[in-house]
């Protein structure tokens, strides 16, 4: 349980750590490199490569964006498998809708119990 939890770390931290060592040392904006992740992610996960990071380091390949891709790459690949080209356009909805659905409701019960306010 513990070497799961360090693989997690491990592959968790070397994907963030790219991402700042991106942003201090290019061009790139934030915005930029994180829509890059969620590109990497669903090109990886296209050719099969992703999974087996995901099953091997667990929420540390997962919770970041490219697992984010990877979900909606998945998701397009079982749709078109069931629904032929028209699950090209509704996998990556299906696949994502449960963890995107996650985030707005816990973002707006963060923001209910906190009671955000702009900054002065």
């Amino acid at each position: 349980m513990v070497l799961g939890y360090i693989k997690a770390f491990l592959v968790g931290g070397v994907l963030c750590a790219v991402g700042q060592v991106l942003i201090d040392r290019t061009k790139l904006t934030p915005a930029r490199i994180l829509t890059s992740y969620v590109v990497i992610g669903v090109l990886l996960g296209a050719l099969g490569l992703y999974q087996p990071l995901a099953d091997w380091a667990g929420a540390g390949a997962t919770v970041p964006l490219t697992g984010f891709g990877n979900t909606l790459a998945k998701g397009v690949r079982s749709a078109v498998a069931e629904s032929g080209l028209l699950g090209a356009f509704t996998g990556g909805f299906t696949a994502a809708a449960g963890g995107i659905a996650a985030a707005v409701f816990f973002g707006y019960l963060a923001a209910v119990i906190f009671r955000p306010r702009e900054k002065r």
